[in-house]
């Protein structure tokens, strides 16, 4: 286990996923300097209870990613915009709350390939209901997506697959809670088989022959 600086967010980070913030109050200013200076992550975790504006008041879900810092902008009064990519998983174990900003007692973990058919199976049915979403979503914006780009290894198609997903909080951090890769290839596709449906509805303005029926009277 090993600590590790943590930032309350109302947001998922996955890994792999890029997040950029603004940085503006003191405990976060030395936070942020304090793992520049060391080369070191620092974690994001969302917000269960309480305000991101709280800090140390704020409770988070015991499951976070840590967030490696790859550009920095110094702006004056110390503020500072950063762009982060998020890389390993953490299980808090145990909070401290007796510095500026929380710190965790944290332990990393991967998604275990325990059923190795299964994480076959899905990720071959995942990665088509994968490239509709996306294809949905870029009809909307007039862009193309090449599917070549899109890799074959199931952890890779996981991993974005949780990235791009535009669904609430809670049911993307069960997702970067999970600890078996097959059942968050599976979770991902019960959920794409959904939301790409819902996706394409939203998207599709109804034709001037659109009908949803009879209006109830109450």
């Amino acid at each position: 286990m090993a600590d590790l600086p943590l930032f309350p967010l109302n947001t998922v980070l996955f890994p792999g996923m890029q997040l950029k913030l603004h940085i503006f109050e003191d405990r976060y200013k030395t936070m942020v300097n304090r793992c520049i200076e060391a080369k070191e992550p620092f974690g994001v975790v969302l917000i269960r209870s309480g305000a991101e504006a709280h800090g140390r008041s704020a409770t988070p879900y015991e499951v976070g990613c840590t967030a490696d810092i790859s550009q920095v902008q110094r702006l004056p009064l110390g503020r500072m915009n950063i762009v982060t990519t998020g890389n390993r998983r953490f299980r808090i174990k145990a909070l401290d709350r007796s510095h500026p900003y929380l710190v965790g007692d944290v332990e990393y973990f991967t998604p275990v390939d325990d059923r190795p058919s299964v994480v076959r199976v899905y990720s071959k049915v995942l990665r088509p209901l994968l490239l509709r979403y996306i294809n949905i979503l870029a009809s909307s914006s007039d862009s193309r997506f090449d599917p070549s780009k899109l890799p074959q290894q199931p952890r890779t198609i996981a991993q974005i697959a949780s990235i791009l997903l535009q669904t609430d909080n809670p049911q993307k951090q069960e997702l970067l809670a999970m600890d078996s890769l097959s059942n968050l290839l599976v979770t991902l596709v019960d959920i794409y088989r959904l939301e790409t449906m819902l996706l394409k509805i939203r998207l599709s303005p109804p034709g001037e022959d659109f009908n949803i029926g009879f209006f109830s009277r109450n």
